[in-house]
């Protein structure tokens, strides 16, 4: 028996027993259009797993179970724009296969994608972790050729891009650190970003908390318990930046974000300066752990001794014996700690107190909404409204299944929020945001085939506003990130409307033309960006003669085909103002394909995604 497959609408209410995994969120706003629907009978469903219907005793009629419900694209250029935020690029594949199973099936298979190399293997299997005369311990330059690895290599691109967005939130710049084996260091950041984007909130922090590269940035390596005859007292920096940025913010949130307001309609603070001085104490007597640490003399220097990578790969730890100086004296605090309403009595282990503080902070009501708000930031517009990100901090509060600070559900709640899919969002002007630089880069280099001819991936640090793109991944200039996520920028229609735009703090009178300038000699290269990495343009070469073919091309592949007519019509006039022939010259086709990309990525229509 055959059953139709029935397109249906998600205006109304989804039955009750549909799949657990399938959570279809319904905008407030009653005239958004829904996608389109696919209702497949799950009767066919049982009978496809089952081989087929033949055969068998007959059996009583029972009522059909209830039908499952798939929402998909119907164009080409939703499915990009729905893939376009969930990861960092898209292709012709990914579009043809989410346009065939739907969105969430599609998002549920890129989460289950496991890890293909992390960073320090990377850097490992190319030979950064060896002491040698290149002096690789002493270096910044290989965590940056790690990071561009990672984020611009095919595989992972939804869970990179998370883990991205994570490095935004849960700061350590590569600048920062200055020690042996930096690059190592930043590459096991990474990796512990990467690997918990899907895990759980309350183990992530607990990596960030003891990650030796944390540990240095903020100040937790080698925090020292107070001291009464000399007056120390514990650094109070990581225990306020925990606080401030990692987990609660500075002021009381409802639910949808809102603060919270008190008698005089003031904004109600989340702690004061006791709750830093006694939290600081749960973040003592940590160092880098040493564990069967081996020294090896520097080429350059006999006399120098390097330490092995392996302290900058794992965990710090509490335990005097292991560092670098061993000690038979513990530095963590035995006094009470006393903090947001929790008590940690004195004398208690370290071990214990630190996952007492670490509960306290990730049960904290602030912790959905202040989290989910600025995932929601990097991820789809810069302005969610109160109820998108109510939403999704109910999701983290709860998955569905009793589990707070599911992280896989929370981004799932993100990027499938009618919010964020709706097509009413594309004419709204409160909607959108700016694309970050370093992501408009990372995408070109995904979209039209880099490659490393070295493999060692040979891009260093593009943070200079005039040389490079103004952002260079994993380099905030400090722990508040690259731009706030309250920014203003000042006499504009978005202060008037007080809205937010975060990313726009990185656009200035230089960092405009510099990255226009980087991109026009990235893009046309000829030895490639950093004399290594080089796009091949391989099917835009094949219809670089069709001036209107290659720019839906590239307009859909970069911008979901968000580039207004009349800015393509502009575009196409500068293409066509050179004959390009089928017969013309690969040069002459490339210097076509090289503007198109570039007057897009330009052009206001891209730098504003939607």
């Amino acid at each position: 028996m055959k059953e139709a497959l029935h397109p249906v609408s998600l205006d109304g209410a989804v039955e009750k027993d549909t799949p657990s995994d399938f959570h279809p969120v319904v905008a407030d706003d009653p005239s958004a259009t829904p996608p389109l629907v696919y209702t497949i009978p799950a009767a066919s469903l049982a009978l496809a797993a089952c081989g087929g219907g033949g055969g068998g005793s007959p059996t009583a009629a029972t009522p059909p179970p209830p039908s499952v419900q798939v929402a998909k694209p119907t164009t080409d250029a939703e499915a990009a724009r729905f893939i376009l935020k969930s990861s960092l690029s898209v292709t012709d594949a990914e579009i043809s296969n989410i346009r065939s199973i739907g969105y969430e099936p599609w998002l549920n298979a890129q989460l289950d994608v496991p890890i293909s190399q992390t960073g320090v293997a990377w850097l490992s299997s190319r030979g950064y972790d060896q002491v040698t005369a290149d002096n690789f311990f002493d270096n910044e330059y290989p965590g940056d050729y790690m990071i561009w690895n990672q984020l611009m290599s095919e595989a992972n691109g939804v869970r990179k891009r998370a883990a991205l967005a994570l490095s935004e939130f849960f700061v350590v710049s590569l600048g920062g650190l200055d020690f042996s084996w930096r690059a190592q260091a930043i590459a096991f950041y990474w990796d512990q970003l990467n690997s918990n984007a899907f895990g759980n909130y309350r183990k992530l922090l607990e990596d960030v908390t003891l990650n030796p590269a944390m540990g240095y940035y903020l100040s937790t390596r080698g925090n020292r318990k107070e001291d009464t005859r000399t007056g120390r007292v514990p650094d109070e920096n990581y225990a306020r930046e925990m606080m401030q940025l990692f987990t609660i913010g500075l002021y009381q949130l409802n639910n949808d974000g809102s603060r919270k307001l008190d008698a005089n309609n003031q904004p109600i603070e989340t702690y004061n300066n006791s709750d830093v001085t006694n939290l600081a104490r749960v973040f003592t007597g940590y160092d880098w752990d040493f564990t069967g640490n081996v020294r090896t003399p520097s080429t350059g220097d006999p006399n120098r001794l390097i330490n092995g990578t392996g302290y900058v790969l794992r965990s710090m730890t509490l335990d005097p014996s292991k560092w670098e100086r061993p000690s038979t004296t513990s530095q963590h605090s035995t006094l009470e700690a006393t903090f947001l309403g929790t008590t940690i009595p004195a004398n208690t282990d370290g071990t214990t107190a630190l996952k007492t503080a670490l509960d306290a902070l990730f049960n904290h009501a602030n912790v959905g909404p202040f989290f989910g708000r600025q995932m929601i930031q990097r991820l789809v517009t810069s302005n969610p409204s109160p109820a998108y990100v109510d939403r999704v901090a109910r999701v983290f509060n709860d998955n569905g299944s009793g589990v707070r600070g599911d992280l896989r559900a929370v981004f799932k709640a993100i990027l499938l929020d009618a919010e964020a899919t709706n097509a009413a969002g594309l004419t709204t002007p409160t909607f959108g945001k700016v694309r970050e630089p370093m992501l408009r880069f990372v995408q070109w280099a995904r979209t039209f085939g880099a490659t490393s001819t070295s493999g060692n991936w040979r891009i260093g640090n593009l943070s200079d506003l005039v040389s490079g793109l103004g952002q260079s991944a994993l380099r905030s200039p400090s722990v508040f990130n690259f731009f706030r996520p309250g920014y203003v920028p000042a006499n504009t229609a978005i202060a008037t409307n007080s809205m937010v735009a975060p990313e726009f703090q990185l656009v200035n009178e230089s960092s405009t033309p510099g990255y226009v300038n980087y991109m026009t000699s990235a893009i046309g290269s000829t030895n490639g960006v950093g004399g290594d990495v080089k796009a091949t343009y391989t099917s835009e070469l094949a219809i670089a003669d069709n001036s209107a073919a290659l720019l839906d091309r590239i307009c859909l592949l970069l911008a979901a085909n968000q580039i207004s007519d009349s800015s393509k019509a502009t575009i196409k006039a500068a293409l066509d103002a050179t004959t390009v022939l089928a017969t013309s010259t690969t040069a002459e086709k490339q210097r076509r394909i090289y503007m198109a990309i570039l007057l897009i990525m330009a052009s206001p229509d891209y730098l504003v995604q939607k």
